[in-house]
């Protein structure tokens, strides 16, 4: 599970590094369009936003198994090994049934959407379930990177990677 488990994760933040390049050409193409005199493209202003949510849904399951989301390490380095032990396996339980459920509803708005023909109110009537596709991959991501985590705690190896330089002091 951890080699398939870590390969989607990198394959997800592929894919959230080209939503970003895709959005910085949008707003790129955009600008451009709008200094040539009566040139216009419908929708970039909103392919834009979709890029930019599509990065960040596609880059949560890795940053979670970096460790880059918001942990209480404060709080878990002051409590003696059993109590952190009880708290870690809480957050990662609590944090896999909110991960799934998200995924849950990202899949079943996309279902949805594509059901009911949903489409965007700009000018260019952009099918919603193509833009919250991302949204539905990234969420099933970052559910099975709790999960992934929650097992990993569970047999007693790391999940999160370690920093590998020192933090910057503050003074």
């Amino acid at each position: 599970m951890d080699t398939f488990a870590r390969l989607t994760y990198r394959s997800l933040l592929v894919l959230a590094c080209l939503s970003m390049f895709g959005a910085l050409l949008a707003i790129t193409l955009n600008i451009a369009t709008r200094l040539v005199d009566g040139l216009s493209i419908s929708g970039l202003d909103g392919y834009a936003g979709y890029s930019i949510a599509a990065a960040f849904f596609l880059a949560l399951p890795s940053a979670l198994s970096h460790g880059d989301h918001i942990r209480v390490t404060v709080v878990l380095q002051n409590v003696g090994s059993r109590t952190r032990a009880w708290l870690e396996y809480w957050s990662l339980g609590f944090g896999l049934v909110m991960a799934t459920y998200l995924a849950w509803f990202s899949c079943r708005l996309v279902w949805f959407s594509h059901l009911y023909h949903d489409v965007a109110p700009t000018g260019d009537a952009t099918p919603m379930w193509i833009p919250q596709l991302s949204m539905a991959l990234g969420t099933v991501g970052f559910a099975l990177a709790f999960l992934h985590a929650l097992v990993n705690r569970v047999q007693g190896r790391p999940f999160f990677k370690e920093p590998s330089g020192k933090a910057t002091p503050t003074e």
